[in-house]
């Protein structure tokens, strides 16, 4: 099994290109369900989910060929075999239950196992159900898997979540595009992935209104047609790299970030004491002047701060000067990285959803484990800015959401290499 092995080397300077967004991605591919002609996607991003994806898709009896380096994805779901989701894919991938919504919506029958994916809490599918059976679907749990039937087509309806979750409201909205009349889903996720796939759904021919804020109005058209559209810029490798410079100090410009993508997160790292401002080809981050300083944080659905950038802020404020208290309000089980940053020397103490740290004057380079995505990127943004040598373990995590990560922070001067397992 690889691993990394990470060794402070102090400041970071230069350009990070940043990929397309793998939550983004993962999204808009299952819309090529939903019509008989090609969806191409392009500023794909070259990860292992998007094969798994791929595999999924192509179980099913989609076309899917990439093109051009892995960055384009034409696909097409013109000669379906199989409406069936099988296990031993889905269970690798939560975002596998997103074929759901459309092979519903199409076809009027799915069948879709329960997910899998990073062990970060139960992440239950109650309101995709909900939601889809408000458009009147009939779904039957058996066996772990959803056997949904709409044998008079899906119908439109008004429908509020309980919860703003990402994945129903994409799994709603794709279903509700063919329902026969107009669909109001309140309360629905407002995260920049979701005003994605309704762009690409509108280039379908979709009628979407609404997306961005908590209201989504979809009036719902007998067909779709084919499209190409270009995936979103991913907020979270930027929001990832950002921390890079705060951590070791020295300037990094991230190629193709936004503003709009990570606001909230950017305030967060004005307030302690780190500069993010907009060029030309993106954003140039760098620290002020010295340490940084103690910052709280709350995790919240978007615009709030993202969950999942909680694990890479715990390692910056593991220097930082002061006592900072994370609050992780989205998924249970997220503080797995907490015991491996405390393998480098960082004072962390958690409880329940909260996390107290205090910071420390270095970190020291140590063997340290990931636990899951995020978790292990955490960990070699802690590497970079430690006294010595850390190895960070089962990587393939990593992989899952982070396109050529040492050759990036090869590129700003960091000392990095990936060693081959035996």
């Amino acid at each position: 099994m690889d691993s990394i092995l990470v060794t402070g080397n102090g400041p970071l300077n230069g350009q990070i290109p940043i990929a397309g967004a793998k939550n983004a991605c993962l999204t808009l591919m299952p819309a090529t369900l939903l019509s008989e002609e090609p969806l191409t996607l392009t500023n794909a991003p070259r990860l292992s989910d998007i094969i798994t994806m791929t595999a999924l898709l192509r179980s099913l009896g989609a076309e899917v060929s990439s093109l051009q380096d892995g960055q384009v994805l034409a696909m097409s779901s013109h000669d379906l075999t199989s409406h069936t989701a099988d296990y031993e894919i889905v269970r690798k991938m939560r975002a596998s239950n997103l074929v759901l919504g459309p092979l519903l919506a199409r076809f009027g029958e799915a069948v879709v196992s329960l997910p899998g994916g990073c062990a970060i809490g139960a992440r239950p599918m109650d309101l995709h159900v909900e939601g889809l059976e408000a458009l009147g679907a009939e779904i039957e749990l058996k066996d772990g898997y959803l056997h949904a039937k709409a044998p008079g087509g899906l119908k439109g309806a008004v429908h509020e979540m309980r919860f703003a979750s990402v994945g129903a409201t994409e799994n709603i909205v794709m279903a509700a595009t063919l329902a026969k009349g107009t669909t109001v889903l309140k309360n629905a996720a407002r995260e920049p992935e979701i005003v994605d796939l309704v762009g690409c759904l509108r280039k379908m021919g979709a009628q979407i209104s609404g997306e961005g804020n908590s209201t989504i109005e979809i009036q719902g058209v007998d067909r779709l047609h084919g499209a190409t559209h270009q995936v979103v810029t991913d907020r979270i490798e930027l929001g990832t790299y950002m921390l890079a410079p705060a951590m070791c100090g020295g300037e990094v410009e991230l190629l193709g970030g936004r503003m709009s993508l990570v606001e909230s997160f950017a305030a967060k790292l004005d307030a302690a004491g780190v500069s993010v401002t907009e060029t030309k080809k993106g954003l140039k981050v760098s620290r002020k002047n010295g340490r940084v300083s103690a910052v709280d944080v709350v995790t919240e659905p978007f615009p709030g701060f993202p969950t999942d950038l909680q694990a890479q802020m715990m390692a910056l404020m593991c220097t930082a000067e002061g006592t900072s208290v994370l609050e992780e309000r989205i998924f249970e089980n997220r503080f797995m990285h907490a015991p491996e940053l405390v393998r480098m020397g960082a004072n962390i103490e958690v409880h329940g959803g909260t996390a107290t740290v205090t910071g420390v004057d270095q970190l020291k380079g140590a063997p340290v484990m990931a636990t899951d995505l995020r978790a292990s990127v955490s960990l070699i943004l802690a590497g970079l800015a430690a006294e010595g040598e850390t190895t960070v373990s089962r990587v393939y995590h990593l992989d899952r959401g982070y396109e050529h990560v040492v050759r990036k922070l090869e590129g700003v001067g960091a000392k990095i290499e990936r060693i081959k397992g035996q």
